[in-house]
């Protein structure tokens, strides 16, 4: 592994609200959204929108606006979790009252770099807790382990209501590692594509690795790439969202997809299409706002942990980690 390089994982913020304007968040001019991801320490680089929501790729992941709901996901070492006051303060102006916080991320593979308030899942638990109104009275901080101590899931959920919102949309987050070095390959700039735009790149990119396969066939595909290397796209198809962020990089190689389902028999299906696309030799992923999961079996991948947890807001989070069978007879030999 390299001694310092790029930070693929994601930290990830997730928040509801309540109001009567149907644009809600929306209505976040481009000016206050610039002001407020200059405080993560990023920018829009793309942006995309529907009739129910917009989608944003920024030069460390992806954010998303619906009228009452918001989910930003930054990459490397932003500061994600500067831009809750902001956020707060800004949607108090439309008269949006929060409801649900949920924060979320995986174990840094350079936790030293990070910066505050991300140096430990605890400074950021205390952060959000300072920060946050006293009406989220319902708060849960817990780690989700695994079968290596350098997998865990972290999960953060603050709530107005006790209730744990079965019934509604299922978001599924999967982080990968030590990617396919042909699957890696697809994304850096090939010859002939240093002049293109990170549009044109991206669209290159989205081909040649076959992203279609994992986004959905009916999925409008938003994408954009990097220079010398690395890819993000946002999918949109109705209401639902996918997105995929990829560093290729040898010795920290990552690729993370998210998408949000509505029935748990889609989640099988969809996981074996991700690893067909990046074949990596680790991945974990979690589920929240189903029922209790469990996936039994990833193509070419067995299961080594699983563990689950109910968070008021949030519902039943189920986090796995799987390995490739060949990585899995080794370590057992």
């Amino acid at each position: 592994m390299a001694v310092s390089g790029f930070e693929g994982f994601e930290k990830r913020l997730e928040l509801h609200f309540f109001g009567d304007d149907p644009m809600g968040l929306r209505r976040l001019s481009f000016k206050t959204l610039d002001h407020i991801l200059a405080a993560v320490q990023c920018r829009v680089v793309s942006a995309v929108g529907n009739a129910h929501f917009d989608a944003y790729v920024l030069s460390e992941s992806s954010l998303f606006l619906y009228p009452d709901k918001l989910v930003i996901k930054t990459c490397g070492t932003t500061g994600l979790l500067h831009s809750v006051p902001l956020l707060l303060h800004h949607a108090a102006a439309l008269g949006l009252k929060l409801l649900r916080c949920k924060y979320t991320r995986g174990s840094f593979i350079f936790p030293n770099a990070q910066l505050s308030p991300h140096t430990s899942f605890k400074e950021e638990v205390f952060f959000l807790e300072k920060n946050l109104p006293a009406s989220l009275r319902h708060r849960k901080a817990r780690v989700l382990p695994s079968h290596s101590s350098r997998h865990k899931w972290h999960v953060y959920s603050a709530s107005s209501k006790a209730d744990d919102f079965t019934g509604g949309p299922i978001t599924v987050e999967v982080c990968m590692t030590e990617l396919d070095r042909t699957v890696a390959d697809r994304f850096f700039r090939w010859p002939g594509e240093a002049g293109m735009s990170g549009h044109e790149a991206g669209r290159e990119m989205t081909r040649r690795a076959g992203i279609a396969d994992a986004a959905g066939p009916r999925a409008f595909i938003c994408e954009f790439a990097f220079d010398p290397c690395g890819y993000s796209m946002n999918g949109l198809h109705a209401d639902r969202y996918s997105t995929i962020h990829v560093t290729p990089e040898e010795g920290y190689s990552y690729a993370s997809y998210e998408c949000v389902l509505t029935e748990e028999s889609e989640i099988q299906t969809l996981l074996n299409k991700v690893n067909a696309v990046f074949r990596p030799g680790v991945m974990s992923v979690s589920v929240t706002g189903g029922p209790e999961t469990c996936i039994e079996k990833i193509t070419g991948m067995s299961c080594r942990s699983r563990a689950s947890e109910t968070f008021s807001g949030a519902g039943v989070v189920t986090y796995q980690t799987f390995v490739t069978e060949m990585e899995e007879e080794w370590s057992s030999a």
